[in-house]
């Protein structure tokens, strides 16, 4: 399934000749930004060439050396009145400079991740809000796919649902994130200029909830004003945490006018400056902690009850990937079993059900867990980052790090919490893990002990 091109000809040029030279001479003209950080998402505006195109060519110009990227464009229906998100999802789209394929992996998860998302292609087919994002993408990205969404004027719940979908879905992949929005239309040159400028700070300021608000009270405009919203989420959720405002203009200082009627326009870039530690690095997103907990649950109660372990669910990015972890059990706050890999030895699901099978029947400190006792069970699971071995003990950090200290055959692991929950410092959490390893108190000092950190994501049934 191909969709031709609705506006060609209206809003760009219909002759591919004219329109590559178009675009190229607009991205050419557009003045070399140094941008701070990795780029994770723009804002760029819809109108006719004329009036927005050399707007457009300030973000798109950023671009350059990207590839084999999905651009993930979210933008406002003009033609069609659509709830939640309404997302193209097969076949690809056609402008006078060829043909660009939908990623329909893509499309398919987010769909199957966020009941909000719909299959509706048709939807898109009178569209020009993502329609003339297009060639820019064409001139600027040698290899690339699309994966088009638009959305209506969504409930603030609905726009942060949406935007955390996107960022689960995109995350670890190839991912550009586009929002598609003019700002102002109304017949005032001032109060283009008024609310132009508040609504370009609240897009700077990265935070969508303010937005919304805004514009539910009208104190901002913009017709993709929403779908910029639910970019902002999602980049935010990408670690995006600067926000580079590179244009603000209108239709009227574009034409030399002042007065008649106005539209504005806008370019930023969103960027993460202050990447992910590596414990954020690897951290699992919601859905994927749902899964974890789910399967730990299911398989302590199961295999109490009858002695048999349930089917693993399909892994797939950070659940397939071989991760130390441990599973502990609290009855009434008190611990009642816990027990774990210390190292990456199988893939996350298949670790977390031998675990919670280990830490309700084998742990040597409890008895057996008891079908009586599960209503009353509580599962915690940690799953830790690879260990790394350091030479200074001043470096561990007390409710970051969980601790390995080895020496002469003997361990003993503590996992992050543990101090926290106990009230430790530093120096008693060192000494408790060499208790754990039947060593002195003392043995962390000694120049043969080696002492190993590791972060761990805590995840609980408990909140």
């Amino acid at each position: 399934m191909t969709r031709n091109p609705a506006v060609a000809g209206q809003f760009y040029p219909a002759d591919s000749a004219v329109l590559a030279g178009e675009v190229d001479a607009m991205l050419a003209a557009a003045p070399g930004v140094e941008l701070e950080g990795r780029l994770v998402a723009i804002q760029v505006p819809h109108a006719g060439y004329p009036f927005s195109g050399p707007t457009a060519a300030r973000a798109f110009s950023l671009l350059a050396g990207m590839d084999d990227v999905t651009v993930v464009m979210v933008g406002p229906s003009h033609r069609v009145m659509v709830t939640g998100g309404a997302v193209y999802d097969r076949g690809g789209w056609r402008t006078p400079l060829g043909r660009v394929a939908v990623d329909e992996e893509l499309a398919a998860e987010l769909v199957a991740r966020e009941e909000l998302f719909q299959a509706l292609p048709e939807a898109h087919r009178l569209e020009h809000s993502l329609e003339v994002q297009l060639p820019f993408l064409q001139r600027r990205l040698s290899s690339f796919r699309i994966l088009p969404v638009m959305v209506l004027q969504p409930i603030w719940s609905e726009v942060e649902r949406m935007g955390r979908a996107l960022a689960e879905v995109c995350r670890d992949r190839g991912v550009l994130l586009l929002a598609s929005t003019d700002l102002y239309h109304g017949d005032s040159y001032e109060n283009a200029k008024r609310f132009d400028r508040l609504t370009v700070e609240l897009f700077a300021g990265l935070d969508p909830k303010a937005l919304h608000a805004a514009l539910d009270a009208r104190e901002a405009q913009a017709c993709g004003g929403y779908a910029t919203a639910v970019v902002m989420v999602a980049a935010r959720e990408l670690d995006a945490d600067r926000a580079t405002v590179l244009d603000t203009t209108n239709s009227n200082e574009v034409m030399g006018e002042r007065g008649g009627y106005c539209v504005g326009y806008s370019a930023l870039a969103f960027s993460a400056v202050s990447e992910r530690d590596e414990a954020d690095a690897d951290a699992l997103g919601p859905a994927e902690q749902k899964v974890v907990l789910g399967l730990a649950r299911r398989t302590v109660e199961e295999y109490v009850r009858s002695g048999e372990v349930p089917n693993l669910p399909e892994a797939t990015g950070r659940l397939a990937e071989r991760r130390g972890v441990f599973v502990t059990l609290h009855r009434d706050g008190a611990l009642r079993g816990c027990i774990g890999y210390v190292e990456a030895v199988k893939p996350l699901l298949e670790a977390v059900r031998d675990m919670a099978v280990s830490a309700a029947t084998e742990d040597p400190r409890f008895p057996s867990v008891g079908p009586a006792e599960l209503e009353a069970v509580d599962i915690e699971v940690t799953v830790l980052s690879p260990l790394r071995r350091i030479s200074d003990p001043e470096s561990v950090e007390v409710g970051r790090h969980g601790l390995v200290i080895r020496r002469g055959g003997r361990s003993g692991l503590l996992l992050p919490q543990v101090p926290v929950e106990q009230g430790w410092d530093r120096r008693e959490f060192l000494e408790h893990t060499c208790l754990k390893a039947g060593l002195p108190r003392d043995a962390w000092q000694d120049p043969g002990t080696e002492l190993h950190v590791f972060t761990g994501q805590v995840l609980g049934e408990q909140p």
